[in-house]
């Protein structure tokens, strides 16, 4: 998915955007880049992080990249910031988001302008540079940042560091969260509020959906108002945001602990303990072991000084040994107790699998998996949020495939737990990855965790609804 940071102060702000920019590492992405503003000249470093974390890679740059105004970004796989001259001035540029008709714009693009792209692996062209050229189509910042959300089909959030400040700019659905720190010496804009209270920001503004503010030491000024629709990215809470910060004003941990008293709420399995698969699924785990009054322990504990996030690798082989190798079993826990796991969500399953199996060798007597989200049935269009090449990879689509073919007529039957086709479908997740026993939280239970109206929530992967969900 990716995260960024940005930061305008009286004085040097290079440590802020360093250690602010690293506080989105958790969002399993490949790239990190940071810029800052020097004088009249704009200065960046750009590294990859796959195999290695960001401060190490950043350490020996920061003293090369002090200035008062400054932009960091975790990028899911393209390089950022970029660094553009335009008539509206030099600038640099970060996004988070998906852009699913970049074909159709960079067409559009080559049309109406003499321009060129600089490619990436592959002969993609970069769509943090779709971006910029859209807003260098504007007549101000303010104009090109609104045409980008005018044209882009997907979702983008931007900070922009000009000559002017820094211009923070939501996603027009508000898909994913901006919020605005305070200090004595500045402000930050960011998309994690776990970067802020260690760096001594207060939070001050939450950025609406499509709200355009200018950002500069001395204050904020509103350029664009919000937009009364939002659809904020629900799984925000479930399974990616770092428990310390907060959407929307709602922490991540609370919600995942509420999520966990759900679960409980709809459970009569009684376990020797509850235990959830780390990291996101600790704070369900929690929850339900308080609502259920069962013991919560760890029979396993997760390795992390040099494992990163599992699904962070491309190849499935180099997921599985990362999921196996940074998960350390304690046997004491697992020998013939009846176990109760919490997990946030079953996007392939693979991983998962191989956990139960380790879990049943090391004498485990019965394995019960209880799941925050909804099966996913539908791949997301809005957010980078899973590397599966295809939504066929799901394992609810894998089970759908098994069920009726590749092509099923309506997958809606699959999406309400009253129907039997839901029921079959779990009855075969459930079989491939060896538990015995398996529950899905249903959506009205999502929807109440996090506490938001329906309407302002995405749950277009676990229902195929775009807008707000009109059925349970």
């Amino acid at each position: 998915m990716g995260g960024f940071f940005g930061a305008v102060s009286k004085t040097d702000c290079s440590t802020d955007i360093f250690f602010g920019t690293d506080y989105h590492s958790h969002l399993g992405t490949v790239r990190g880049g940071l810029a800052v503003k020097q004088g009249d000249t704009f200065k960046r470093e750009i590294h990859d992080i796959t195999n290695a974390q960001f401060r190490s890679k950043f350490d020996h740059d920061i003293s090369r990249l002090s200035g008062k105004w400054g932009i960091g970004v975790i990028s899911d796989f393209e390089d950022q910031p970029l660094i553009i001259g335009s008539h509206l001035g030099n600038y640099a540029i970060v996004t988070v988001g998906r852009i699913n008709n970049s074909e159709e714009l960079v067409g559009e693009i080559f049309k109406e302008t003499n321009t060129h792209f600089s490619e990436m692996d592959g002969s993609q062209i970069n769509p943090t540079e779709i971006v910029a050229t859209i807003i260098n189509r504007g007549n101000s910042f303010k104009e090109g940042l609104e045409l980008v959300q005018e044209r882009i089909d997907g979702s983008c959030s931007i900070l922009l560091l000009t000559e002017d400040g820094i211009y923070v700019a939501r996603d027009g659905k508000g898909r994913t969260p901006i919020v605005i720190g305070r200090k004595e010496s500045g402000y930050a804009a960011t998309f994690e509020t776990a970067a802020l209270p260690n760096l001594g920001y207060d939070i001050d503004t939450w950025v609406g959906p499509g709200e355009i503010i200018l950002m500069t030491e001395e204050g904020l000024e509103q350029k664009r108002p919000p937009n009364r629709e939002m659809q904020i990215c629900t799984f925000l809470w479930m399974y990616y945001g770092y428990p310390a910060s907060s959407y929307e004003n709602i922490n991540v941990e609370e919600v995942r602990n509420r999520s966990g008293e759900r679960l409980a709420s709809h459970d009569d399995v009684r376990s020797d303990l509850v235990a959830g698969i780390p990291d996101s699924g600790t704070g369900h785990a929690i929850g339900y072991a308080v609502a259920s009054q069962l013991p919560y322990r760890r029979p396993f504990v997760k390795y992390t000084p040099t494992w990163p996030r599992s699904f962070m690798p491309q190849d499935q082989q180099v997921r599985n040994l990362v999921a196996s190798m940074k998960l350390i079993p304690i046997e004491s826990l697992i020998r013939d107790k009846k176990l109760l796991f919490c997990e946030d969500s079953i996007v392939r399953g693979t991983q998962l699998k191989g956990i139960i199996s380790r879990l049943f060798g090391f004498g485990a007597r019965e394995i019960h998996m209880r799941v925050a989200c909804p099966p996913l049935v539908y791949g997301c269009k809005f957010l980078n949020f899973s590397r599966s090449r295809s939504i066929l990879d799901l394992a609810a689509r894998k089970a759908i495939g098994h069920l009726e073919g590749e092509n099923p007529t309506n997958l809606r039957k699959y999406t309400d737990p009253n129907t039997k086709e839901y029921s079959q479908m779990l009855d075969y997740i459930r079989e491939q990855i060896g538990v015995s026993s398996l529950k899905y939280q249903k959506l009205d239970d999502v929807v109440e965790a996090v506490g938001l109206p329906q309407e302002k929530l995405c749950t277009y992967c676990w229902t195929g609804c775009e807008g707000p969900r009109t059925s349970a």
